[in-house]
């Protein structure tokens, strides 16, 4: 398994962009699809990109489709999740995880995303 540490949160204006990053520890980061989940307060932890391992395929929540990116590097061990237009509702902490035959785990500690009106 591989050990994740997000960042690139922060405060941002509506409209703004942020990239956030998770790091990845271990060798076998280029094995697993990798996904951008999302816990605004009071809600549920939810879904928001995932990627393949080798970067070719991609998948969003329909919140977030058209103003977010997903990719990779390899080289890297690098998982990024470039945000545009953003708006408050996107407000919530930000984590990063690996799939892991079909169950998501090594949950990072998340990096929190502030968007102000």
């Amino acid at each position: 398994q591989v050990q994740l540490v997000e960042s690139g949160g922060g405060l941002v204006q509506a409209g703004g962009s942020l990239i956030l990053s998770c790091a990845a520890s271990g060798r076998t980061f280029s094995s697993y699809d990798m996904g951008w989940f999302r816990q605004a307060p009071g809600k549920e932890r939810e879904f928001a990109a995932a990627i393949s391992w080798k970067g070719h395929n991609t998948i969003y929540a329909d919140s977030v489709k058209g103003r977010f990116t997903i990719s990779r590097d390899n080289a890297k061990n690098t998982v990024y999740l470039q945000m545009n237009s953003l708006k408050p509702e996107d407000t919530a902490i930000y984590y990063c995880a690996a799939l892991y035959e079909n169950n998501w785990g090594s949950w990072g500690q998340g990096t929190q995303v502030t968007v102000s009106s």
